[in-house]
């Protein structure tokens, strides 16, 4: 457990409260209406998404790989009388359950953080039952080639600050990952640097 991550789970809550409030919390809101049965939430976090999980969601799995995080997401669990949710320790990469186990996963804001996204991305695959379906939010390389260098060049620099990359082409990732892409909304994300700006929002579904 680094200084940096117990640093970072104790201010991240602050640093997106203006990402928050300015339309991230409606997007959570949004595409987490659309989960159903059992659900796999990968870099559960703080905890955001626990509030909009509705009634046709059966129990949700919420995996956090950082022990700082994951000492604040129990806490909120242990607060939270909604869902049947539970936290599993584990990182994306390593999940811990079995093959066609889950009818939804969700990630928002974090397929730009995983180690490997292309082994995150595997595995959440492997756990979903054939047809059951990705949501994602995610921040993402922009489709214009300017900004996308800039992006590149400020990379290192957001991985150091924020923890993550901000430069992943994540859309094509997830078709690569034997998805079928299904709607997507193509955005910003609210009260963010330029290049950290361009956002997806949108479906998949395990072939």
């Amino acid at each position: 457990m680094g200084l940096q991550s117990r640093i970072f789970a104790t201010v991240y809550d602050r640093l997106m409260a203006g990402t928050e409030d300015a339309g991230m919390r409606a997007n959570r809101e949004a595409l987490l209406a659309k989960a159903s049965g059992d659900v796999v939430e990968i870099g559960g976090g703080t905890g955001a998404n626990l509030q909009f999980y509705g009634a046709a969601v059966t129990s949700v799995k919420m995996t956090e790989p950082e022990a700082p995080m994951a000492k604040r997401l129990e806490r909120k669990l242990a607060d939270h009388h909604g869902v049947n949710a539970e936290l599993v320790l584990a990182p994306a990469e390593r999940l811990p359950f079995d093959d066609d186990q889950f009818d939804t996963a969700v990630s928002t804001l974090v397929l730009c953080a995983v180690t490997d996204q292309r082994a995150a991305l595997g595995e959440i695959h492997r756990v979903l039952k054939p047809g059951g379906t990705l949501l994602f939010a995610e921040h993402v390389r922009s489709d214009s080639p300017g900004m996308a260098r800039w992006q590149d060049r400020f990379n290192g620099f957001n991985k150091m600050v924020a923890g993550c990359n901000c430069n992943r082409s994540t859309l094509d990732s997830i078709g690569a990952a034997g998805f079928k892409v299904g709607e997507v909304t193509h955005g910003e994300l609210p009260k963010a640097p330029p290049f950290v700006r361009p956002f997806i929002m949108g479906t998949a579904v395990a072939s």
